[in-house]
C-alpha cells in the first residue's frame, strides 16, 4: 500500500502530465488556427478531450470513490472516446435516425417557404446518402406539385396584369411584361404567345382606329374624325400614312375652321368661357397656323373676362 507521500507524489506527477497534455493540446490547436491545418486542430481537440475524460477517473480512483461509481465513469468515458474515434460515416450510420428526421423537417420548411431548389437538393440527399428512396420520391411529387400550384397562381395574376395593360394600350409596358413573363415562367404553357398576343392587340387596335376615323371623315363628324387622327398617328408608319394623307389634310383643313367659327360665335355671344376653351384648343391643335398667332394676341383677355364672368 502507498504511502501517503508516494500517493501525493504520484497525484502531483499525474497532475503535471495531464497538465503537458492540455497545454500541448492548446498549442496545437492554435497552430491549426494559424496556419489552417485540419490536422493540427483535430490532434489538439483530442488531447484535450483525453485529459477532460480521464481527469474524473483518476481522482475517483485516488479519492477511493464507490467503486460501482467509478466504473460506471470509466465505461461512460470509454464509449466517449469510441464515439470520438469514429469516422464521420461511422457516426452518421448511429445517427442516421436522427438526420433523417433534421432533414425531413428542412424540406419540410423549404416547401412551405416555396424554397423549392433548396428542398430538391435536399430530397437528393435523403435519396442518395441516407438510403430513403421511397420517402424521397414522396417528397419529390410533392415539391414539384406544390411548386406547379404556386407557379400557376402566379403566372395567372402576371397574365391579369399585362392584359390590364393591353386594355389601357400600354404598348411598350405591356411588350416589356410579356417578355417578362415569358423569361421567369418559361416552364408554364400559358407564357406561350404572350408577345404576339400583346402585338396581336395592337394590330387590332391600330386596325379599329383607321376604320372609325374613315367613318367619321365620310359621316362629316369632323371633330371625331380629327381626335381619331391624332391618335392614329401614333400608330402608322410613314408608309401606312400615305394613303390617307390627302383625306387628313381635309379634315385638319375643316377641323380648324370648324373650331375658328366655334370661337368667333362664342366671342359673339360673349360667352367667354367657351371662346378660351376652343382658343386654347386652335392653339394647342394648331399652333403654327395664322389663327393660332391672331388668338395668342387676345387670349389673355378672354380669359380675363372669362374671370370676372364666373365672379
Amino acid at each position: 500500500m502507498p504511502t501517503p507521500t508516494s500517493s501525493t507524489q504520484a497525484t502531483v506527477w499525474t497532475a503535471v502530465i495531464y497538465a503537458a497534455v492540455a497545454i500541448i493540446g492548446l498549442m496545437l490547436i492554435f497552430l491549426g488556427m494559424d496556419r489552417g491545418s485540419d490536422a493540427a486542430l483535430h490532434a489538439g481537440f483530442l488531447a484535450l478531450l483525453g485529459v477532460a475524460m480521464f481527469v474524473p477517473v483518476v481522482w475517483a480512483l485516488r479519492t477511493g470513490g464507490d467503486s460501482g461509481e467509478t466504473a460506471s465513469l470509466i465505461n461512460a468515458m470509454e464509449r466517449l472516446a469510441e464515439e470520438q474515434t469514429l469516422s464521420d460515416d461511422a457516426r452518421r450510420v448511429l445517427n442516421r435516425q436522427r438526420e433523417r428526421d433534421i432533414l425531413c423537417r428542412a424540406i419540410e420548411e423549404d416547401i412551405a417557404n416555396q424554397d423549392w431548389d433548396t428542398a430538391s437538393i435536399l430530397v437528393k440527399e435523403l435519396a442518395e446518402r441516407f438510403g430513403y428512396r421511397q420517402e424521397a420520391e414522396d417528397f419529390s411529387q410533392r415539391v414539384q406539385q406544390a411548386r406547379a400550384r404556386t407557379t400557376e397562381i402566379k403566372v395567372v395574376d402576371a397574365v391579369r396584369n399585362l392584359d390590364a395593360l393591353i386594355v389601357r394600350q400600354q404598348w411598350d409596358e405591356a411588350s416589356a411584361e410579356a417578355a417578362r413573363i415569358t423569361r421567369v415562367y418559361a416552364e408554364s404553357p400559358r407564357v406561350e404567345g404572350l408577345r404576339h398576343r400583346v402585338e396581336r392587340a395592337r394590330g387590332q387596335f391600330k386596325a379599329d382606329l383607321e376604320r372609325r376615323f374613315l367613318h367619321a371623315a365620310k359621316d362629316g363628324r369632323i371633330e371625331e374624325a380629327h381626335e381619331l387622327l391624332k391618335d392614329l398617328d401614333n400608330y402608322l408608319t410613314e408608309a401606312e400614312a400615305e394613303p390617307y394623307q390627302e383625306l387628313a389634310r381635309g379634315v385638319i383643313g375643316q377641323a380648324r375652321e370648324n373650331l375658328g367659327v366655334q370661337f368667333k360665335l362664342a366671342a359673339q355671344d360673349r360667352d367667354w368661357a367657351r371662346a378660351a376653351e376652343v382658343g386654347e384648343r386652335i392653339i394647342r391643335d394648331f399652333p403654327n397656323t395664322r389663327m393660332a398667332e391672331e388668338i395668342r394676341g387676345i387670349i389673355d383677355g378672354v380669359r380675363d373676362k372669362a374671370v370676372k364672368m364666373r365672379r
